[in-house]
C-alpha cells in the first residue's frame, strides 16, 4: 500500500506502549522496550508477526485527520485481527480517551455500520452502541 502523504508515524508511537505484545512479555500501557523515542523500532528488522502484522488505521484511512492521529487523542482505532471487531484502543493511564468527541462520532458511525465496537483500556473494556449508549463490557 503506498503512503499518505501527511500520514507518517514521525513522532508517534503509541502503539508501541498501548498494545500487548505477548512476544516481549510486554503488558497493554507499558512502552516496548524496543521503541526508539525519536521514531522507530529497535528491531524492526526481526519484529514478531504481531508487529509485523499490525496496521495504523490513522496511516491507512484518508478520512481521518490530523486531530485524529493516536498520541494527539490517545486512542488507536483498529480492526481485531482475530474477530470482526472493531477496537479503540485506550492507554490504561487514559482509560476514557475514547469518548473524546472526535473518536466517539467515528465509534458510533462503526457501530451504525454494523460492527461490534469495543473500546478497549488495560483489562478494561466498554461496547459502544449505535445510538450512542455504550456499557462496561466483560
Amino acid at each position: 500500500m503506498l503512503d499518505i502523504p501527511g500520514k507518517a508515524c514521525g513522532s508517534c508511537f503509541f502503539c508501541c506502549k498501548v498494545l500487548e505484545i505477548d512476544e516481549f512479555k510486554k503488558p497493554a500501557g507499558k512502552l516496548c522496550e524496543h521503541c526508539a523515542l525519536t521514531g522507530g523500532c529497535g528491531v524492526y528488522d526481526t519484529r514478531p508477526d504481531v508487529c509485523r502484522d499490525y496496521y495504523c488505521r490513522w496511516k491507512d484511512e484518508r478520512s481521518f485527520s490530523s486531530q485524529l492521529r493516536p498520541d494527539k487523542v490517545g486512542t488507536l482505532l483498529m480492526d481485531d485481527p482475530d474477530s470482526d471487531e472493531y477496537h479503540a484502543v485506550c492507554d490504561p493511564e487514559k482509560p476514557f480517551s475514547w469518548r473524546n468527541p472526535l473518536v466517539f462520532r467515528h465509534l458510533v458511525a462503526e457501530a451504525k455500520a454494523g460492527r461490534l465496537v469495543v473500546a478497549k483500556a488495560g483489562l478494561r473494556a466498554w461496547r459502544i452502541f449505535e445510538d450512542g449508549r455504550w456499557q462496561e463490557w466483560a
